[in-house]
């Protein structure tokens, strides 16, 4: 869609470009040392960051971060945000938790890798097989390598090689997961880099579409399908239609196919994420980002019967047979379980979990209020501490609609006014979270921001 045509026909596409202008202008001129460091790193790191698409997620200066607290960060130029992206959700838990920061120290002080298990992992199993209900429990340094583990053990389970995804997705950046549809409606890889035969090893059909998900499913050739319980990156939120996620249960157990749900950012939705909320039994979970504090952490569990192929089997001079591709050097560390404890056990409580259901729900409440007092045709989603905007009165079922009714110059004055007026809520298609510290006076804050980038839009 052109960044000139506005989903919104009560908004003047003229108006939004003169906002975003002037704002990104002031953003500029307000961030001289941020731009002296981007000027600087150019010379070491492509477009001058450590992850080079960092640059093309913004269209100002990327803030270059000096130190954090809570719920707030300060860049160097002495700016302080308010967090409402807070790192794309991996931190939940706020800055500098202090069981966190003393349970990360400690272990530090003893030693942080041994490539040698800790009686942490043994703690974090149980507490995860007794949050998701699942029994087995397996260890990465990020939900993507903990998808590429689970898809792998899915094919030695079935037999089968192929994956299935929902349109509109993200599970992270490995080959299978990097696929999407062309203009023809065929599957073409997503980003350069990815082998051109990826397509062949994934599906793709739409959230909600219980009648293509059975088409998909009915040669009896996907090993896995991998899903979020809630898609979370379209531009907004995708919530599941009333009994699609029973229809999704039904017919992977029909085709022989297991089901694994991605819970990397519905997790903080509470203790067990959207699988103990909505009673859901997958083969598999996924999870990644909050659930360490931030400390690179990734896991899957499974059930006891997919567990049993992991199981090693030794021959008579003790060589390792029936290998399945997981692991590395670094997964399972004693850091990243210290840290997965601590945060589980002293940060992640249900006293946090319902401070950031109670707040999310005053962010989502005073969203609506300020849509419908300028008389937008908007739509305002909540789920758990997540709230945001859809560009249409009615709540998206699936990509394809999502897409219709994205505005991406108008997102970006929403993410530009905002960080102008200390709240930062970056990337576009997410939507603002309230982290675990988070007060009422951050929920008042961003919805300050909020109601006056509406009335300037609506003036």
């Amino acid at each position: 869609m052109p960044e000139s045509d506005l989903a919104s026909p009560s908004v003047d596409p003229g108006r939004v470009r003169e906002l975003k202008n002037r704002e990104d202008a002031r953003f500029h001129a307000e961030h001289p040392r941020c731009a002296e460091l981007l000027a600087r790193g150019r010379a070491v790191m492509p477009n001058g960051v450590p992850m080079a698409w960092l640059v093309g997620s913004y269209h100002h200066i990327p803030p270059w971060v000096a130190d954090a607290q809570g719920t707030r960060f300060t860049d160097v130029d002495g700016h302080s945000y308010s967090d409402f992206n807070i790192a794309d959700m991996s931190m939940f838990c706020g800055y500098a938790p202090e069981p966190l920061l003393r349970a990360v120290a400690d272990r530090m002080a003893r030693g942080n890798q041994f490539l040698l298990p800790t009686e942490d992992a043994i703690d974090v199993s149980e507490e995860l097989g007794r949050r998701y209900g699942l029994p087995k429990w397996q260890y990465t340094l990020s939900a993507s390598q903990a998808n590429t583990e689970a898809i792998r053990v899915a094919r030695v389970v079935t037999g089968r090689n192929k994956i299935l995804l929902f349109d509109g997705k993200y599970h992270g950046h490995f080959d299978q997961a990097l696929v999407e549809r062309g203009p023809d409606g065929s599957l073409v890889p997503e980003e350069r880099g990815l082998p051109a035969d990826v397509t062949r090893q994934t599906a793709l059909v739409p959230f909600n579409a219980e009648a293509e998900l059975a088409r998909a499913l009915e040669a009896r050739d996907v090993a896995l399908v991998l899903a979020e319980p809630a898609m979370t990156n379209n531009h907004g939120l995708i919530l599941p239609q009333p009994g699609f996620h029973d229809a999704l249960r039904k017919l992977t157990r029909e085709t022989g196919t297991l089901l694994a749900l991605d819970e990397t950012h519905t997790q903080v939705v509470g203790a067990g994420g959207l699988t103990a909320a909505w009673g859901l039994t997958p083969d598999l979970v996924t999870l990644g980002k909050s659930i360490a504090g931030g400390v690179p952490f990734g896991a899957w569990g499974m059930t006891d019967a997919i567990a049993e192929v992991l199981n090693q089997e030794k021959g008579a001079d003790g060589e390792r047979l029936q290998l399945v591709a997981t692991g590395g050097t670094l997964f399972g560390n004693a850091l990243s379980m210290a840290a997965a404890r601590a945060t589980m056990f002293e940060i992640l409580t249900p006293e946090a979990y319902a401070n950031t259901q109670r707040l999310g729900e005053c962010l989502a409440t005073g969203m609506r209020a300020a849509v419908e007092r300028v008389g937008l045709p908007w739509h305002i989603h909540h789920l758990g501490p997540r709230s945001g905007y859809t560009f249409r009165p009615e709540p998206v079922r699936d990509a394809d609609e999502a897409r219709a009714c994205s505005d991406e110059l108008l997102t970006r004055l929403i993410r530009i006014w905002l960080a102008n007026r200390g709240v930062w809520e970056a990337i576009v298609g997410a939507g603002p979270v309230v982290s675990v510290p988070a007060a009422d006076a951050d929920v008042d804050a961003y919805l300050a921001g909020w109601t006056e980038l509406l009335e300037a839009l609506t003036r």
